[in-house]
C-alpha cells in the first residue's frame, strides 16, 4: 500500500514537472519525432553508397527548403488575411442579417439578442487569424528544431552502439527499444502521408469552390489531422466559416460536405488499409491521451498524443508490475494478438 502511494506521488511530481517544463519539452519532443521520421531517409542515402557528409547535406537542404518556404508562405498568408479581416467582418454581419431577414419573413423570431450576447462575429473571424498565427508561431521555432535535428542525424550511426554498450541494456531491452522507435516511426510516417493527402484534397476542394486562401486552409487541415478524432472537425471550422462569409449558407454547406467526404474517405477508407488494426492502443485510450497530453504540452501535445502514448505503453509492458496496465491500454487481448501472429506465420 505504501509503495503504491509512493509511486503515485512520484507520478504526480513527474507530470507536474513535465507541465512546468513544457516550454523546453515541446521543442525537444518535436525534434525527436522529426529526427525519427527523417533518420531512415538519411540512412537509406548512405546505404546507396552516398558518403555520410553528402547524405547529411542533402537532408539539410531538403529540410531547409521546407523551413524557408514554410515561414515565407505563412508570413505572406497571415499578412493578407489580417488586411482582409475588416472586410470579412462586414461581410459576416451582412450574411447574418440576410439569415435574420429570411427567418422573420417565414414567421420565425430571429434570435438577434441571443447572438449579440453570446456570439461575436468579430471573435469568429479572429478565431481563424489566431489559429493560423499559432501554427505560424510553432513553425517559427523550426529553425532551432532544424539545427538540433541535424546533430541528432549525425549521431544516428553511432547511437545504437552507445546504447548497446550501456550496462544493463541486454538484447531483450534493445529489442523493446527498437520496436518502440520503429512503431513510432511507422505511425508518424503513415500519419504524415495521410495528413498530406487530406491537406491536398481540402486545398483542391476549397480552390474549386473559390474560397480564399485554399493552400493556407489546406496546411491547417494537414497539421490538425494529426490530432485524433476532433482534429478534422476543428480544421473544417475556418474553411466553412470563410465560405459562409464570402458566399452565404448554401456554398458553406457544400464546403462542409466536401470536408466530411475528404475526412471520412481518408480516415475510414484509406488509412485502415495502411495502418491495419492499428498500433496496439485502444481508441478510448487515444481520446484520453489526447486530452491529457494536450493539457500537459498544449496543442503540440495533442498532435503527438498517439506516439507519446505508444511509448508509454511499451515502457509499461517492460515491467512485470505494470504489464497489466499495458494490457488495458491495448487494442485487443494478448491471446487474440498471439493467435493472429500464429495465423500469419
Amino acid at each position: 500500500m505504501r509503495s503504491t502511494i509512493f509511486y503515485m506521488a512520484c507520478l504526480v511530481v513527474v507530470i507536474a514537472g513535465l507541465k512546468a517544463a513544457s516550454a523546453i519539452m515541446v521543442p525537444m519532443l518535436l525534434t525527436i519525432f522529426i529526427a525519427i521520421i527523417t533518420a531512415p531517409g538519411y540512412l537509406a542515402l548512405q546505404k546507396r553508397g552516398i558518403p555520410a557528409f553528402l547524405a547529411l547535406i542533402i537532408m539539410v537542404l531538403l529540410m531547409g527548403v521546407f523551413v524557408f518556404f514554410g515561414i515565407e508562405f505563412f508570413a505572406k498568408s497571415l499578412k493578407g488575411f489580417s488586411s482582409n479581416i475588416p472586410a470579412y467582418q462586414a461581410s459576416l454581419n451582412d450574411q447574418l442579417g440576410h439569415i435574420w431577414a429570411m427567418l422573420e419573413a417565414r414567421g420565425f423570431e430571429a434570435p438577434k439578442d441571443f447572438v449579440a450576447e453570446y456570439i461575436n462575429p468579430q471573435q469568429a473571424i479572429s478565431f481563424m487569424g489566431g489559429l493560423a498565427t499559432a501554427l505560424s508561431g510553432t513553425l517559427a521555432k523550426t529553425l532551432l528544431i532544424f539545427i538540433v535535428v541535424i546533430f541528432i542525424l549525425l549521431e544516428t550511426t553511432t547511437l545504437p552502439k552507445k546504447i548497446k554498450s550501456i550496462e544493463g541494456v541486454d538484447d531483450e531491452a534493445w529489442k523493446r527499444l527498437s520496436r518502440t522507435v520503429e512503431d513510432v516511426r511507422k505511425y508518424l510516417s503513415l500519419k504524415t502521408l495521410m495528413s498530406l493527402l487530406t491537406g491536398i484534397l481540402v486545398a483542391i476542394w476549397l480552390s474549386f469552390m473559390g474560397v480564399d486562401y485554399p493552400v493556407l486552409l489546406g496546411v491547417i487541415a494537414f497539421m490538425l489531422n494529426y490530432v485524433p478524432s476532433i482534429g478534422s472537425i476543428i480544421a473544417s471550422i475556418p474553411g466553412v466559416l470563410l465560405a459562409f462569409v464570402q458566399f452565404g449558407v448554401g456554398p458553406a454547406s457544400i464546403v462542409m460536405i466536401g470536408y466530411i467526404v475528404v475526412n471520412i474517405g481518408v480516415s475510414n477508407l484509406i488509412e485502415p488499409r495502411f495502418f491495419g488494426k492499428g498500433f496496439g492502443v485502444s481508441p478510448l485510450i487515444i481520446i484520453f491521451s489526447m486530452i491529457f497530453w494536450g493539457w500537459v504540452f498544449g496543442p503540440v501535445g495533442m498532435l503527438l498524443s498517439v506516439p507519446l502514448t505508444m511509448t508509454v505503453k511499451v515502457a509499461l509492458e517492460a515491467n512485470p508490475r505494470t504489464h497489466w496496465v499495458a494490457i488495458l491500454m491495448g487494442q485487443e487481448p494478448e491471446e487474440d494478438l498471439h493467435d493472429e501472429k500464429d495465423k500469419n506465420q
